[in-house]
């Protein structure tokens, strides 16, 4: 069993699986959106990110493009709701937005998950 491979693995599958939850639920509604959970995919998607830094191949290089858009979104959207929260301006329309936001990451994470699965079946033993 290859480790790297392993540790890689299991950081990709928890940053997607953290995105989902807390994408999941009605986009115009905060509370089915815990704020504890976005930081958690952040901090989860960032790990995921500096684990794909050292893979020189070409699927690694694609890889590590859609972590860096899952942070680039992730962190976007835990801007555009601290920001909403502190001036007094957190409605539905931010809401919305930092979900959206969320759920553009999520897509990346299945994309990167989806590429790693097809890495994974393709490599020899």
């Amino acid at each position: 069993m290859n480790f790297d491979k392993l540790i890689s693995g299991f950081f990709i599958i928890f940053a997607m699986t953290l995105n989902f939850g807390f994408f999941y639920g009605d986009i115009t509604t905060l509370e089915h959106h815990s704020k504890y959970e976005l930081f958690a995919a952040i901090v989860i998607n960032i790990i995921a990110t500096t684990l794909k830094i050292g893979d020189k191949t070409q699927i690694g290089s694609v890889l590590l493009a859609t972590s860096l858009v899952a942070d680039i979104q992730l962190i976007a959207a835990a801007t555009i709701w601290t920001v909403a929260f502190y001036t007094n301006a957190l409605d539905t329309h931010a809401t919305s937005v930092v979900i959206s936001l969320s759920g553009g990451a999520l897509m990346a994470n299945i994309t990167s998950v989806i590429l790693y699965i097809g890495e994974t079946l393709k490599s020899k033993r």
